[in-house]
């Protein structure tokens, strides 16, 4: 299995991080993230007000941090089919691991993707099965209900990577909230916990997506629950 890791260049609290996981992941190689701020006006056309799907989401627009990193998993998606791998391990630069769950999660790996597959390894345990399909140690590989958010590491597998270019050639949501949306993408999406990964995000110097709030809090979390109940009504079936 081969290994990509999303870092920007100059983002030099992470550069030890990535050096670091240069020898510990499979194969592993760099992929520049996308500098959202230096792109967006070569894809304002491609940008829509969160009512390209439904439901609409309420946060838009999009923030420069928030572009370049659903730009950036998209140039991951597409050096795995360019490469013609069968499927590769997509990390984000703040990625840390715990040895013992890792190895069972990447034994499952082996053992269950393919070129259609879609796995992800988050952070936080936050998604209930809608079945479960292999174990390996105390890690499962299981069909979330409600794909959970975060995108800080995921398999990915060429065919499942055209999938999801096709589907994103315009954009109006973060890449993680576009991803728990199987009934547009038509991608299963499959997860794996416990998996021993966890973010470095506050240690390495904070988030590099910010993004202005608008709005008082109280409407924000009004119209994040909101959304939050649509989507859960919209469940990932066995």
């Amino acid at each position: 299995m081969h290994s990509l890791i999303i870092h920007m260049p100059g983002s030099t609290k992470r550069a030890a991080n990535v050096e670091h996981l240069l020898y510990s992941l499979p194969q592993a190689e760099v992929v520049e993230a996308v500098n959202g701020r230096a792109v967006a006006a070569d894809h304002v056309e491609n940008l829509h007000p969160g009512d390209l799907h439904s439901p609409r989401y309420p946060f838009f627009p999009l923030s420069p941090g928030e572009l370049g990193c659903f730009l950036s998993h998209r140039r991951c998606w597409q050096r795995i089919i360019d490469a013609g791998w069968d499927y590769a391990l997509i990390v984000e630069d703040d990625l840390s691991l715990d040895p013992e769950l890792w190895r069972d999660a990447l034994t499952l790996i082996g053992q269950q993707a393919s070129p259609e597959s879609f796995i992800r390894l988050p952070a936080k345990n936050r998604e209930g099965p809608a079945n479960q399909i292999a174990q390996q140690g105390s890690s499962k590989l299981f069909l979330p209900k409600v794909v959970g958010l975060q995108t800080v590491a995921q398999v990915v597998g060429r065919a499942a990577a055209q999938r999801l270019l096709a589907a994103t050639e315009a954009l109006d949501r973060p890449v993680d909230t576009f991803l728990q949306m199987h009934w547009i993408h038509g991608q299963q999406i499959q997860t794996i916990l416990p998996n021993g990964v966890s973010e470095q995000t506050e240690a390495l110097g904070g988030s590099t997506i910010q993004k202005r709030k608008t709005g008082s809090k109280l409407a924000r979390e009004f119209k994040r629950s909101l959304y939050r109940a649509q989507v859960s009504a919209r469940p990932q079936k066995a």
